[in-house]
């Protein structure tokens, strides 16, 4: 009692400017009953963008804009709880550090700090306006009760409601260019601070600077107290830059506990500073440490571990554990575009790379259509900030438009709507592949942290666009050698109507060995014909190429399936080869209207009849070819009425990972019964896109429908 306080000007945390609107502060209002409805301490508001594409930050509780910073633009898409919550449409619980860090990697990276986390959508009538997230402290159990998940529901709907009310009366809530804050009404006085820790005491509010401070504390830090108040105590007093200290600070807030450090002011002082966290910010206890030493239990050392400061390094590790998932240029344009860009406030990202004496647009995200296209082949002779950045390994930052044409008056490459730019060298192995530009739609202030940090991402994306690049070249090889390998179209033949599908897997990029072809041996008679070379790989494909001629070869000399086969296997013994193959050979008398087949170990045709009904052939399936040369291919007669349908295919239709053959085949023929009378071009669909074939294979599949239709 009665210790004189000196206060900043700034009394505590200062709200940020906020879109006026009767909606958004009645969200405010809400957010702002957190820790009394649900005893939540930390909370935020995050309203989708007008394009539905990213979350933006509007109204923090209890966190002020260095904590929210690196989270106040993320991409619907992004691996993080807030962003689960809205695709899922549902509550999102993480229940701890352990739990953080197994789920969300990335966040855990950025957030080592122990707390709890419930993350909920905003929706109304099927219509969502973004996500509501709120902290507990570390000392709430690990689950989340009945009641409290009620209460959030019930917190996070009636949010909901108010923005859906507000979307009703023609005034939409949108999130500010910084995010509101909403002021907790649990500010501590500071004299019933000073009651309870009448030595050296501190204030400090949401963003970490000097609120209020004692003068003995002033006496202890050994700065006058004007000096103190309003900075942070890491900028004012270099002995505490050390990144420990400001981990200890962040950790105070996230988790909602005290912590405690000792510091050494020089040149031989040793402070211990206790920090408490309450929802306006943290009061802070600086005593001498001997007599900090006295008040703690004997054996209980202060805490001094040392941690990285996440703060700085969250960008960087965030990017690189993103870009560890790129595949191609477009995945890397795509994780910067998802990733990166809404963190740092941008609007948008173009990737240029100078090739053939002209600049090329890679790829870009965030741009009106078709306007940086119109950029795409400038010669890299011109004089324009894309070029230049795109030859010259330095990175430059324009704040505003202005900074721009001053360099580069009157280039049309400077009208593209955006008002900030900063153009990012991609250098990899000492060399210079081209550039990322990181444009953002109003003046941008770039301090010296975030043009370091912006400097390193580039170092990281190039690292991942020359991968990108090398796999897109192999990849553009190896779908020209699988399509030269493959027919061109399959012939017309009267009495029949064929349709077929082929699909490389989506995992890796090498060609595999599945084949199919239609085959004239005469005027009343085709040939149809599918396999399987086994393996992914060169050596696979080329090995198909030989199978597939010698097939046509022996089928053109009007051999029967049996004989056709028979003669395929002891030319790939001859072949000297370690590979097998599977191969279904099919024999067609159109003028009868029947078929007959020969297998050798391949999965089995399907047949659906003018009866709707489908199910499985049975041949006399014969041995995998070149495992014996001598093997014999029985064969079997099919008859082929008009209405019936033939289904050949190769096994990466049916056997995927952790799925059961039998059942697997069950499900295409049941596949097969709904879709058989469609035409053939929609059964086709129906049957590769059954249990999502057409999105993600994890082996080659080859498909060949052939249907009896009249002349």
């Amino acid at each position: 009692m009665g210790v004189p306080w000196h206060r900043s000007p700034r009394t505590g945390h200062e709200a940020a400017e906020a879109p006026a609107g009767h909606g958004l502060d009645e969200a405010a209002r809400i957010l702002r009953s957190a820790p009394t409805r649900l005893g939540a301490h930390i909370g935020g508001l995050y309203l989708l963008s007008e394009d539905r594409q990213v979350l933006e930050l509007a109204v923090t509780l209890g966190a002020g804009r260095q904590f929210t910073r690196p989270w106040q633009r993320i991409g619907v898409a992004a691996p993080v709880p807030v962003a689960e919550a809205v695709r899922g449409g549902r509550v999102v619980w993480v229940g701890g550090t352990e739990d953080m860090a197994r789920r969300y990697p990335r966040v855990a990276v950025a957030m080592p700090y122990a707390f709890r986390l419930a993350a909920a959508p905003l929706v109304t009538r099927r219509t969502g306006y973004g996500a509501v997230f709120v902290l507990w402290p570390a000392a709430h159990p690990p689950e989340m009760s009945r009641g409290e998940r009620d209460r959030f529901e019930e917190f996070a709907a009636r949010l909901a409601e108010v923005l859906a009310d507000a979307a009703r009366a023609g005034r939409p809530v949108r999130a500010g260019p910084r995010p509101e804050v909403a002021e907790s009404g649990a500010a501590v006085p500071p004299t019933a601070m000073a009651a309870r820790l009448p030595e050296g005491v501190c204030d400090i509010d949401l963003d970490g600077r000097l609120a209020a401070v004692t003068p003995a504390a002033a006496e202890l830090l050994g700065v006058p107290v004007e000096l103190l108040l309003g900075a942070r105590l890491w900028a004012v007093l270099p002995w505490l830059r050390d990144p420990v200290y400001e981990y200890h600070y962040r950790s105070a807030v996230m988790s909602g506990q005290s912590a405690t450090f000792v510091a050494l002011r020089p040149p031989d002082r040793w402070l211990s500073f206790e920090l408490f966290p309450d929802p306006s910010g943290l009061t802070a206890r600086i005593v001498p440490a001997d007599i900090a030493r006295r008040d703690r239990p004997t054996g209980t050392p202060a805490q001094r571990a040392v941690h990285t400061r996440p703060g700085a390094l969250y960008h960087l590790l965030h990017l690189a554990s993103a870009l560890t998932e790129a595949v191609t240029v477009q995945d890397v344009v795509s994780m910067v575009s998802e990733q990166i860009v809404p963190a740092f406030g941008g609007q948008a990202v173009a990737v240029l790379i100078p090739e053939g004496g002209r600049l090329r647009i890679a790829g870009h995200r965030g741009y009106p259509p078709g306007l940086v296209d119109q950029f795409d082949s400038t010669p890299l002779t011109e004089p324009t900030p894309g070029v230049r950045a795109s030859t010259n390994p330095v990175p430059v930052f324009f704040e505003t438009r202005a900074e721009l044409e001053r360099l580069y008056p009157d280039r049309h490459e400077t009208q593209d709507g955006m008002a900030a730019w900063a153009y990012l060298p991609l250098v990899t192995s000492r060399r210079l592949i081209g550039t990322c530009v990181l444009a953002f739609a109003e003046p941008h202030h770039f301090d010296l942290e975030e043009r370091a940090v912006l400097t390193s991402l580039g170092g990281l994306i190039a690292q991942a666009l020359d991968r990108a690049r090398l796999y897109d070249t192999k990849l553009v090889l190896a779908q020209g050698l699988q399509e030269s390998l493959l027919p061109r179209a399959l012939p017309a033949v009267q009495s029949l109507e064929v349709s077929a599908r082929y699909l490389p897997c989506t995992e890796g990029m090498d060609v595999g060995g599945d084949f199919y072809d239609l085959i004239r041996v005469g005027p009343d008679t085709v040939a149809a014909v599918i396999g399987d070379v086994q393996g992914h790989n060169v050596n696979a494909a080329a090995l198909m190429g030989q199978v597939r001629t010698a097939v046509r070869a022996f089928a053109t000399a009007d051999a029967d399936p049996s004989t056709v086969l028979s003669r395929t296997n002891r030319l790939m013994a001859d072949l000297d080869t370690a590979l097998l193959a599977t191969c279904a050979y099919l024999r067609v008398d159109l003028a009868r209207r029947e078929a007959w087949l020969a297998d050798a170990g391949h999965p089995v045709p399907l047949r659906y009849g003018p009866d709707g009904r489908a199910g499985a052939l049975e041949p006399r399936t014969g041995m995998v070819l070149n495992v014996d040369p001598a093997a014999d291919y029985p064969q079997i007669r099919v008859d082929l009425p008009i209405g019936t349908t033939l289904v050949l295919y190769t096994d990466g239709l049916i056997d995927t990972p952790g799925t059961d053959l039998d059942q697997a085949l069950a499900d295409l023929i049941a596949t097969l019964a709904r879709h058989g009378g469609e035409p053939l071009d929609r059964l086709a669909d129906a049957l590769v896109d059954r249990a999502g074939h057409g999105e993600q294979r994890t082996d080659d599949v080859a498909l060949l429908l052939i249907r009896s239709v009249p002349w």
